[in-house]
């Protein structure tokens, strides 16, 4: 302990998820809000599929 007072109280060491939270940026709001609406995430899926294992992800190479 180091010298000094000692109030009693110890200094959070960890801060939890919850209390994370960035700016964000409209732009990317609203981009991300556009591709939601028309179903890019599915879309990119598809187009990658043929590169996945039926089980447990990208085959080996």
């Amino acid at each position: 302990m180091a010298m000094g007072h000692d109030n009693g109280e110890q200094p959070t060491l960890f801060i939890t998820y919850d209390k994370l939270q960035g700016l964000g940026h409209p732009f990317y709001e609203a981009l991300d809000k556009l591709l939601r609406k028309h179903g890019f995430d599915r879309f990119a899926e598809k187009q990658c599929e043929p590169f996945y294992a039926e089980v447990m992800g990208r085959p080996g190479l």
